[in-house]
């Protein structure tokens, strides 16, 4: 959800319990606004909320002026005695940049299960069996792997972003040169379409479209329709869509990713998502459809 409408959008998001205290929303308001100032970001998103068993962590994005390009993520954490930093300070204010995901951080961390702690240096460990060579002989060595919890969070919010972070169609246009830029024109979806997945796409660069052949694309408007559609994921169901306060608001809930909650009113500009969760994947999903 954009930070500058944050207070409107979680009051559209409150139908799924992401809700915060008056001044807990005062003070995120007023740090994500002094993000989106010194380190000078076209837009600040309120990514949402990871929930640990020590602390949660709160997660916010910064965007440029073109809206597919690598996004920077930050965090800062807040447990049960109020808004803490990574060095314990009370300056709820204090955000701290989160490195770029990586394929090495993906395969290292898909061994680690369970819920987060909320503590950046703690440590997880997990136990690979490798090949160790003395002379001539070969014969397997327990070893020892460490994990930090940092590049778990890297990781996972990369994942949460590729696989169900979504907008709606016509909230952003490509421009001739590739650039991507919010779309001044969009008015919002019309009711006729609110309820269509083929209305929302992947807020990130196309994955599937590229498979298509030029058939499948002669339909597409390329300003537009640039962006992979949440009409082919898979598995099939993995979206719940409800109409809410009288079909003036749309929800999508994501099975998949547990947490994660879209919300569009309808004829207006008003849309986002956000994530509260765990950060587990809902892994029995195909077996429970």
């Amino acid at each position: 959800m954009d930070a500058d409408s944050l207070l409107l959008s979680l009051e559209l998001a409150s139908g799924s319990g992401q809700g915060l205290s008056p001044d807990r929303r005062a003070s995120l308001l007023t740090s994500l606004m002094l993000v989106k100032r010194d380190y000078r970001f076209a837009r600040v998103l309120f990514w949402g909320r990871i929930l640990g068993l020590v602390a949660d962590y709160y997660i916010a994005q910064g965007l440029s002026e073109d809206q597919l390009a690598p996004r920077k993520t930050l965090y800062r954490r807040s447990g049960a005695q109020g808004d803490v930093d990574v060095v314990g300070s009370l300056n709820c204010t204090e955000w701290s940049l989160l490195p770029p995901a990586t394929e090495e951080m993906a395969t290292q961390t898909a061994v680690v299960s369970g819920r987060f702690m909320g503590d950046p240096s703690h440590e997880y460990e997990h136990t690979e069996i490798q090949k160790v060579n003395e002379g001539e002989k070969v014969f397997d060595e327990e070893v020892v792997v460490q994990i930090k919890e940092e590049t778990r969070l890297v990781s996972i919010i990369d994942q949460i972003d590729k696989a169900v972070a979504i907008i709606p169609r016509g909230a952003l246009f490509k421009t001739p040169f590739g650039v991507t830029h919010v779309n001044r024109t969009f008015e919002g979806l019309p009711l006729s379409e609110i309820r269509k997945l083929s209305s929302y796409f992947h807020f990130r660069e196309a994955i599937d479209l590229k498979n298509k052949t030029l058939l499948e694309k002669a339909d597409l408007n390329p300003s537009l329709d640039f962006m992979d559609s949440l009409e082919y994921d898979i598995p099939k169901g993995s979206w719940s869509i409800q109409m809410e306060r009288g079909n003036a608001l749309v929800v999508l809930r994501s099975l998949l990713w547990p947490g994660l909650t879209f919300y569009h009113a309808p004829r207006s500009k008003n849309y986002g998502y956000i994530y509260v969760g765990t950060g587990e994947k809902n892994m029995d999903l195909p077996f429970m459809l």
